[in-house]
């Protein structure tokens, strides 16, 4: 019979990710057949799986969803906190975000309840595309654009090069591999910039095209099939997420 890891096992259920599942494991939360389990245990599609006392299996299909978020709504899977994305789109089946975006910005976002792909399509070494339109407060010069593309020191690292094209006087489009904390809007900080408005209009080889403001649409088969074969030999391992 098949084995797999159990944090792995964990993630596929769409309980949280395999990161979030390590730490659960860490802090002995997690029981396998009634006993607690340590980090690297091996599981069975036999085997129960509890988590803080809680028995946990997967039902339902792989779920992909795009969603169109508004400004005021948090990326979280914390239902305590308010404006969360859970309870504000309010799906039958447990999803989770892949990555985020802040309160104060917009746009498009992954939801899913595989754990699995989350940390691929995250990770910036991978090289995923996010593609962003940003409004500013002062003029979008050719010295911003060719600054904001050769990289800008911030978070004690210096960002990659990326692609940025002016789009108005006040407003520019750029795409991303990376994914660090608050990056557009620490990057035009350093510039002398103010964000007043952000939108992620792609990840990938998904874009916003049609997604009302606060609304979603499951992903076709074509996309998760393209999904799938941009991710496959990615890394796995987590080390940015998106911003």
């Amino acid at each position: 019979m098949e084995t797999k890891r159990l944090n792995k096992a964990i993630s596929e259920t769409g309980f949280c990710s395999r990161r979030e599942a390590d730490r659960l494991i860490e802090a002995g939360k997690v029981k396998v057949n009634g006993t607690v389990a340590g980090l690297g245990v091996q599981v069975t599609r036999t085997d129960k799986i509890e988590v803080e006392g809680k028995l946990i299996t997967k039902e339902v299909e792989d779920i992909y969803l795009a969603f169109n978020k508004p400004v005021g709504i948090i990326c979280t899977t914390d239902t305590s906190i308010r404006d969360n994305i859970i309870d504000f789109i309010k799906f039958p089946e447990r999803i989770f975000p892949i990555g985020r975006l802040d309160k104060p910005s917009e746009g498009l976002i992954f939801l899913t309840n595989d754990g699995d792909i989350v940390n691929k399509v995250l990770r910036s070494g991978n090289n995923h595309e996010k593609e962003y339109i940003v409004s500013v407060n002062r003029k979008v010069t050719q010295t911003f654009v060719r600054q904001m593309s050769e990289g800008v020191p911030i978070l004690e690292t210096v960002t990659k090069k990326c692609k940025v094209e002016r789009i108005s006087d006040y407003t520019f489009r750029i795409v991303l591999t990376q994914g660090l904390n608050r990056q557009i809007r620490r990057m035009c900080s350093y510039l002398g910039y103010e964000v007043t408005r952000l939108q992620r209009v792609r990840i990938m080889n998904i874009s916003l095209d049609g997604i009302n403001v606060g609304e979603y649409r499951h992903f076709t088969a074509s996309e998760t099939e393209e999904i799938n074969r941009l991710v496959a030999n990615s890394d796995k391992t987590m080390d940015a997420s998106f911003d």
